[in-house]
């Protein structure tokens, strides 16, 4: 979700960044059974809010049991095709792990990646959680095919309704030097805390 109170992380991952995020369009949503939905949607391109060339996006989504497929296609005017996964399980009352795992083709280039969410809740008021997130390029647009690891570990801690996360994220990119150091100079990797 956009909302960062509505998700376990304060931070998004390359996945969520980089995927589909905004639709404006037409949605229907079908129960096909206790376990399994089906969701269509004929939309603007995504993050498109003012359609002024007339393309359009498909999307669909397959669910079960709360497990999520995720489908997308527009003619390649914003990502071309994507497939994504979304889902996770309650390993014990105390335990989830969460899944992503995404693959973007357009024309050719695109991005790929898989990320792990596990999760302890120590007490009813604190959580804690790591994100740890495989992310790359591929193809004709990016022939160094960069990739990343990011690991994120996020504390998640409720009074009333006031949620406080602390958040420690590492990030290493294998080639490329997209973040800037404390001197000015171009880095491969950054150390966060929010």
């Amino acid at each position: 979700v956009i909302s960062p109170v509505a998700n376990f992380n304060y931070s998004t991952s390359y996945l969520f960044s980089n995927g589909p995020f905004s639709h404006v369009g037409l949605k229907a949503d079908f129960a096909l059974s206790d376990d399994f939905s089906l969701m269509v949607a004929l939309m603007n391109a995504t993050d498109t809010n003012n359609n002024m060339t007339g393309d359009y996006a498909l999307g669909a989504q397959l669910g079960y049991a709360g497990q999520f497929l995720n489908f997308y296609y527009d003619s390649g005017v914003v990502l071309g095709f994507e497939i994504d996964y979304t889902g996770g399980f309650d390993l014990s009352d105390s335990f989830f792990l969460g899944i992503n795992a995404a693959y973007n083709d357009n024309d050719g280039s695109g991005f790929y990646g898989a990320a792990l969410y596990p999760q302890v809740a120590t007490s009813d008021s604190f959580s804690i959680g790591l994100r740890g997130e495989y992310f790359g390029l591929h193809g004709d647009a990016n022939p160094a095919e960069e990739s990343v690891f990011a690991a994120t570990l996020t504390g998640s801690y409720t009074v009333d309704n006031l949620i406080i996360k602390p958040e420690i994220r590492l990030d290493s990119w294998s080639d490329a030097m997209p973040y800037v150091d404390s001197d000015g100079a171009a880095a491969d990797n950054l150390a966060a805390f929010t």
